[in-house]
């Protein structure tokens, strides 16, 4: 198994989780994470994000530091490590670790959410698991989104390892307990992910395609079509797997068309139409 490369564009997804996560310790800390996170979903400039992106990551851990048991703390923190990893890190043995201080921030959320004192998720029964995420309420949901989050991201920087990958059915568990709680979380991108989920593994590994399919469109309904991330993933997962490319290449090109501004979109959406270009340049040799 194998993450596509347009992974990048979920950028989105993770800074609207640092948006919910940002009840953090002192109400002018809050103001300053709501409007950085403004500010950064409205920027066109992707490497003016990565060139200031570690400088709030290390300014994260000294939060945490000093409050180490704050859950929405611990979830801002996730979801900027898996911002900064997913989007622009390359090296896999540096990828690794930024997941890993991902996961061990989303894990940690979730646990101190759910009161649970053994909070080593990849070891635990699935169906202990399973009986924990059921109690989830809609007051966990940010917490469950640092945790789907974080973990996803942590399985892709080792897809390498199939240990890891057979940690996919929690994280997708979790995504679901999003979407029952609530279908809209996130403008749609719950959805999003879960579409990604059931495209990229075969239906012999517990793929459902049309389960996808479903995900994606009620992901572009949800958003108004303003997350042009959506349509990218669309293509990249679902249309290049089932060989759909009447369905691709109308994808990417409405992606091209679409607005790139939109407020709180505007990030993905630079990286989406420079993602969608690709993928059409690519298209003959894949088809």
């Amino acid at each position: 198994m194998s993450y596509n490369s347009s992974i990048k564009i979920l950028i989105f997804t993770l800074l609207l989780g640092l948006t919910a996560c940002a009840q953090i310790v002192e109400k002018p800390l809050m103001s300053f994470s709501d409007n950085l996170t403004a500010a950064v979903l409205d920027q066109n400039d992707p490497e003016l994000v990565r060139e200031g992106a570690p400088t709030f990551l290390l300014l994260m851990d000294g939060l945490i530091r000093q409050s180490p048991d704050n859950p929405a703390l611990r979830g801002a923190a996730a979801q900027l490590y898996s911002l900064y990893n997913a989007a622009f890190v390359d090296d896999p043995e540096r990828s690794k670790k930024l997941a890993a201080s991902a996961f061990t921030h989303g894990s940690k959320a979730y646990c101190l959410m759910a009161k649970i004192d053994n909070c080593d998720l990849n070891k635990i029964d699935f169906d202990v698991f399973e009986k924990r995420i059921a109690k989830s309420k809609i007051k966990d949901i940010d917490a469950l989104s640092a945790l789907s989050t974080s973990w996803l991201v942590w399985i892709r920087s080792n897809a390498d390892d199939w240990s890891a990958i057979a940690q996919l059915p929690k994280a997708e568990l979790a995504l679901n307990r999003i979407v029952q709680l609530d279908g809209d979380y996130g403008e749609g991108t719950a959805k999003m992910y879960l579409g990604i989920v059931n495209s990229i593994r075969p239906p012999a590994l517990g793929g459902k395609p049309e389960l996808a399919k479903k995900y994606f469109e009620e992901a572009i309904s949800i958003s108004k079509g303003k997350n042009l991330a959506v349509k990218v993933e669309y293509a990249n997962s679902y249309a290049r797997t089932l060989y759909e490319r009447e369905l691709h290449d109308q994808l990417l090109n409405e992606v091209l068309l679409a607005e790139t501004d939109a407020p709180g979109f505007t990030m993905s959406n630079t990286m989406a139409k420079e993602e969608a270009k690709r993928l059409l340049a690519s298209a003959d040799d894949y088809f």
